[in-house]
């Protein structure tokens, strides 16, 4: 690495951790103002709040607006050496652009290489305890509401509850059946299931078992028993911001339980997924869109060159929220959503490059 690719990358990275700063801590004085009533309803002390949330808080916001900061970041610094006319300075050198940009993709990679590990493994725990305060002391207490529910808890076994109270962890109407192929071949039905903590199994009411082969049928009632089914109460909590508290190789695990289970919500979480992979790649694209943009003196200045940033940076988050309520609901796939602002911005980059004087 030469002197240039030291001093440029040194710029890059120490304005982009300024930047993050600056952008986190106003949201979070903004968060506060919003949520102080809330704070100030529960009694909760200053140390509880900033170590339980804030400090939590803080890493969520800033791996989310990463291609802000990033964007952000490249801009001023090019912007700056453009004005001072350094650039001009460095290619007249014999430095080519393509060089020029070497030490920005170093720092691009770099701060996507962190966010990657960020994302998939060290955030979610931060987000844990995050989501677990706002549960408890900002949003309203959480209900179930489902009816009619179907579950599939095994390879030919499916539950079905009419209701569940997930206060007192009780499901009502509950029926089990085993079906091989389109044939029923057993149905256990029981007034109530309900949760026992301290043995970790459900308690069923007595029950009524019919087992059907062919034609005949054989009835049999059984009295009040526990049992063990791979069904748990926290099936039935709240998924209140859920994909964000898990780690990638739980979220991984929770899709496949998902898919295993035919549910109708694993849109959600491949969505999540697969913007963790790519995000750090958009990371790299805008930095190389900030320095196409940033390289030549404007007449605006530097001021003008970052609202440029910024305007183009919240246009890709855009991209982003529209991609993943497209993926939510189904009409796009998960893998496509995540990448398709990538691929748009992939495209304005290379349409850039061709502008930019070599």
């Amino acid at each position: 690495m030469k002197l240039l690719d030291k001093y440029i990358l040194q710029k890059f990275l120490t304005s982009f951790i300024f930047t993050v700063l600056v952008l986190v801590l106003v949201i979070c004085v903004i968060d506060f103002t919003e949520k102080n009533d809330d704070f100030i309803k529960h009694n909760l002390s200053a140390k509880k709040v900033l170590l339980e949330y804030y400090v939590n808080l803080f890493p969520y916001f800033a791996n989310l607006l990463s291609p802000i900061t990033v964007f952000i970041a490249v801009v001023f610094v090019t912007a700056r050496l453009a004005a001072r006319t350094e650039i001009v300075a460095i290619l007249a050198s014999g430095v080519s652009f393509k060089r020029l940009l070497l030490p920005y993709v170093m720092g691009g990679t770099i701060i996507g290489i962190v966010t990657f590990g960020l994302t998939g493994w060290v955030i979610p725990l931060a987000n844990k305890t995050r989501v677990a305060f706002e549960r408890l002391y900002v949003k309203n207490p959480y209900v179930y509401k489902g009816r009619n529910v179907h579950i599939k808890i095994g390879p030919r076994s499916y539950a079905y509850m009419e209701s569940y109270d997930n206060t007192n962890n009780v499901g009502y109407r509950f029926a089990l059946e085993t079906i091989d192929g389109i044939q029923l071949k057993r149905r256990m039905t029981a007034d109530a299931i309900s949760w026992d903590s301290t043995r970790k199994a459900w308690k069923l009411t007595p029950q009524v078992i019919r087992t059907f082969n062919g034609q005949q049928e054989k009835l049999q009632t059984m009295p009040a028993r526990d049992t063990t089914l791979n069904l748990y109460p926290k099936d039935f909590a709240s998924t209140y911001r859920l994909s964000e508290t898990l780690t990638l190789p739980e979220l991984n695990a929770f899709i496949n339980q998902k898919i295993e289970r035919g549910a109708d919500d694993t849109q959600i979480y491949l969505s999540e997924k697969y913007e963790r992979y790519a995000y750090p790649y958009a990371i790299l694209i805008l930095t190389v869109i900030g320095v196409i943009l940033s390289a030549r003196k404007s007449r605006a200045g530097v001021g003008g060159q970052i609202a440029l940033g910024f305007v183009l940076a919240f246009v890709f988050i855009i991209f982003v929220i529209l991609s993943r309520n497209l993926a939510q609901v189904g009409q796009v796939h998960p893998i496509l959503a995540a990448w398709v602002p990538s691929i748009v911005f992939t495209g304005i980059g290379i349409t850039l490059y061709r502008f930019v004087p070599q």
